[in-house]
């Protein structure tokens, strides 16, 4: 078992967690599959708890959901988004199998 301390902005709450170490391991390797320290992406998993508990069950309910979580419009990058769409069509479609 490891501990893993999640101490969280303005009002420090601290909590430590007791985790196997396969859990652990887990965890870890998803973290770092998103580039995230295993402290955020702890933090990311249980906050998504509530969609969990109560998915949207129509189309607009999860675009409300993806603008209060902050997806919409989080790559100013992609200026047309079905232009963005058709290029990564057709790289998958063009990509070379393993």
């Amino acid at each position: 078992m490891s501990r893993v301390n999640i101490i969280r902005g303005e009002h420090i709450l601290n909590i430590s967690l007791e985790l196997s170490s396969e859990l652990e391991h887990e965890l870890s390797t998803e973290a770092s599959q998103l580039k995230l320290p295993l402290t955020e992406y702890i933090l990311r998993v249980l906050s998504f708890r509530p969609f969990l508990q109560n998915p949207p069950k129509t189309g607009l309910e999860l675009v409300a959901y993806w603008e209060s979580v902050g997806v919409v419009g989080s790559r100013p990058d992609i200026t047309d988004s079905q232009e963005h769409a058709r290029k990564l069509r057709d790289q998958a479609e063009h990509r070379q199998q393993a």
